[in-house]
């Protein structure tokens, strides 16, 4: 069984490095950002084509992206990366970066959205990430994902506690976690790039602008993809601005009424996506705990733990009920 390595925690003084592995940012959000970090004691690095841009959508070529992650790994006095924006350009990076950069280098990778791409390939390698809040994110304030991402990378672990959910289902599950969002993710299980450690898995996806019935056929696929069987227990995020041109009164309605032949415990609602990224750890051995009244998220890593009650620290965060068809 391949081992899962853990990147070290973070200490003040650390490098690490602002990146664009897909579409590109203005240099002010880029500036910003690395403000933010600065005040946590780090010092950013900004990648040499950050804020470039290319076709009038990526930040630089693929080379040059993918020139910048390999810089921002193999320097070792970089002790973690930040990505700057998803949007979409990730996965042409996967070709020019060779897999075992990752383990020879293990640092924590944080992103979402298309980065997906790269968190899965990183879990593939064997090599924890983070599932977090990306540079303008941070540059914009986004709470409490921005605090809670900083403290992850630390050594400060949530254990999240979120309110019951009509569709949910019950249940206790253990295994690794891994997912994000659900087209990028799709993209790439079944490939040569989707090789992880061969253990059970708790798996947590969401998705943004994407109809009912594509959403339908990306689960599908990722069922036809993926073992299931190591599947243990779901975690569904939000699935925001989605088009409803099929007649269920949620996405989860739909996909749950999809998983009647797997009995797994299930999450619905839990505040992962675009609109509100709690951090999630990619490749942590952790467990999930449903009941009627609660979901509970634990990381079993080395590292404290705080427990955070999404519904009492995050008031604000958008809910499953938000999302239903008006």
């Amino acid at each position: 069984m391949k081992k899962i390595i853990q990147p070290p925690y973070l200490n003040r003084g650390d490098k690490v490095a602002l990146i664009s592995p897909a579409y590109w940012v203005p240099e002010e959000a880029i500036l910003q950002a690395a403000e933010v970090i600065r005040s946590w004691g780090l010092q950013p690095v900004i990648g040499p084509h950050t804020t470039s841009l290319n076709v009038d959508a990526y930040a630089g070529t693929a080379e040059e992206r993918a020139a910048d992650l390999l810089w921002a790994l193999e320097d070792d006095s970089i002790k973690a990366i930040f990505c700057s924006r998803g949007g979409y350009g990730s996965i042409h990076l996967l070709d020019r970066i060779p897999m075992e950069d990752y383990r020879c280098h293990p640092k924590w990778l944080m992103g979402h959205g298309d980065i997906t791409t790269l968190l899965y390939t990183v879990a593939g390698a064997g090599v924890m990430s983070i599932h977090g809040p990306m540079a303008f994110q941070i540059a914009g304030g986004q709470e409490p994902a921005t605090t809670i991402a900083r403290n992850i990378l630390f050594g400060t672990l949530p254990q999240y506690k979120i309110a019951g959910n009509a569709y949910n289902r019950s249940g206790h599950a253990e295994g690794i976690l891994v997912g994000g969002n659900l087209s990028s993710y799709v993209t790439i299980t079944g490939t040569k790039y989707h090789h992880l450690p061969s253990q059970d898995i708790i798996l947590f996806v969401e998705e943004v602008e994407e109809s009912l019935h594509a959403i339908d056929r990306l689960f599908y696929t990722l069922r036809l993809q993926l073992d299931f069987e190591r599947v243990k227990g779901i975690i569904f995020g939000t699935f925001s601005s989605i088009k409803f041109d099929l007649q269920f009164g949620s996405v989860e309605q739909m996909l749950i009424a999809h998983l009647h032949d797997l009995d797994i415990p299930v999450c619905c609602g839990f505040p992962v996506g675009s609109n509100s990224c709690l951090p999630l750890i990619e490749g942590v051995p952790c467990s999930l705990d449903v009941t009627p009244e609660k979901a509970v998220l634990t990381f079993e890593i080395k590292g404290s733990t705080q427990p955070y009650d999404i519904e009492k620290d995050s008031p604000k965060l958008i809910k499953a009920d938000d999302q239903k068809k008006d």
